[in-house]
């Protein structure tokens, strides 16, 4: 007889510390993680560099940045964020950077927590994604969690999703 197990990674996410940078520069050099980004990393960056652009994200007023982290081993894991912020809309990125993590449901865990925060706590209407169409696994996900595909641009699909519809799907009070 065969059973099966199925291993549930539980996350939480926070404001990221400086101290991050020594764990988010070793993801520099990973083309897996930035083949289906339309950004490109540095993968000569020093800790400098690193702490720098930390900085600059943590400065900004029309994004928010949280480190994920693994509840567990409180290891850090990952980013997700809210950029672009105008008006009542938001634009999503998640990325997981340690490997071991991929796949294993820590970025939809993220996302949601973040889709949760963008409607709840910054008072969204709208949040957005970018993905590319090849990156079926990452569509599936999103659709999982409600995102709906809207248009095709420049090569990529934009899912989106609203503050009704995602309070409605998982039952969540406004209050």
């Amino acid at each position: 007889m065969h059973i099966a197990s199925c291993m549930i990674v539980m996350i939480y996410i926070r404001i990221p510390l400086l101290e991050d940078a020594n764990t988010s520069i070793l993801w520099n050099d990973d083309k897996d993680l930035w083949s289906f980004k339309k950004m490109t990393c540095l993968n000569n960056n020093t800790i400098e560099d690193e702490m720098a652009w930390l900085r600059y994200k943590l400065k900004q007023t029309n994004q928010i940045l949280f480190a994920i982290c693994l509840q567990e081993l409180d290891t850090y894991v990952g980013n997700v964020e809210l950029i672009n912020i105008r008006g009542n809309r938001a634009e999503l990125h998640c990325y997981i950077g340690n490997s071991l993590y991929k796949e294993k449901g820590v970025g939809l865990q993220a996302a949601f927590l973040m889709i949760q925060y963008g409607f709840l706590e910054k008072s969204l209407e709208i949040i957005y994604l970018k993905i590319h169409p090849s990156n079926i696994s990452a569509i599936t996900r999103y659709e999982k969690l409600g995102f709906e595909i809207n248009h095709h641009e420049r090569g990529m699909l934009y899912m989106t999703i609203s503050k009704n519809k995602f309070l409605n799907k998982y039952s969540i009070s406004r209050n």
